[in-house]
């Protein structure tokens, strides 16, 4: 059973070089989308994409836009209404429901064979909450501390880096400055991380997209032959 997360920030190219691997056909490999962007996910649960349509009607009613350099998610309000807390509540259950939906599904195609490619990954399309921790509601620290200590880690992290001027020439849709932090973010949540591999991206796609799947390569010839030791061993005793 093998899962390996791509991750990176916006315009770091983890859906390109992700597809690029799927379409391989070098390994039996399964894509499934693990971030917060609902419109972009190819499984969630159906109250998420309710819960989506409905704050965005309420957005489009109120004339609310996301700005740029900060999700609509990121705008807290400490003096919420009680409305508004359950409405919050009712978020948090849903959002941590859907996560583990997804990894169920994870472990079944892995049961199934399949090397599970993670476009993104939660838990570290929610590091920067660890960094803001102190400007963060009580429903978002709830949630980082679910994610940090009972949500099941990718087998192999790939960290897809490039300047944040790079990032931003390349989509634009955040602030040099937001993108930096963001790094900062998977860079920390990465030292805490086992098997977190570093790949420059500035570079070409057909090199980046190389250096990928050399890293998978050795990672999954390596369990492999860890896994026939183990299996020697106990016929053997």
């Amino acid at each position: 059973m093998t899962s390996i997360a791509l991750i990176g920030p916006d315009g770091a190219g983890k859906t390109t070089i992700t597809r690029m691997l799927e379409s391989s056909s070098l390994l039996p490999f399964k894509y499934l989308y693990m971030g917060i962007n609902l419109e972009a996910s190819n499984v969630a649960l159906p109250t998420s994409r309710l819960i989506e349509y409905l704050k965005q009607s309420r957005n489009r009613r109120s004339g609310v836009s996301r700005p740029r350099g900060k999700s609509v998610h990121d705008r807290s309000n400490p003096k919420r209404k009680p409305v508004g807390k359950l409405w919050a509540f009712a978020r948090l259950v849903n959002r941590l429901a859907d996560e583990w939906y997804r990894q169920l599904i994870s472990w079944s195609y892995q049961l199934q064979g399949y090397l599970v490619l993670y476009d993104r990954h939660f838990l570290f399309d929610f590091a920067i909450d660890s960094i803001d921790n102190e400007n963060q509601s009580l429903s978002k620290r709830v949630h980082r501390w679910c994610l940090t200590h009972f949500y099941p880690r990718p087998d192999l992290v790939i960290y897809l880096d490039a300047p944040a001027e790079v990032l931003f020439a390349r989509k634009g849709e955040w602030t040099p400055q937001y993108l930096e932090h963001r790094r900062q973010a998977f860079i920390q949540q990465g030292k805490q991380t086992p098997n977190f591999v570093q790949i420059d991206v500035s570079q070409p796609l057909d090199i980046v997209h190389a250096e990928v799947l050399g890293h998978i390569m050795r990672f999954y010839r390596n369990r492999r032959a860890r896994t026939a030791r183990l299996d020697r061993n106990s016929v053997t005793r």
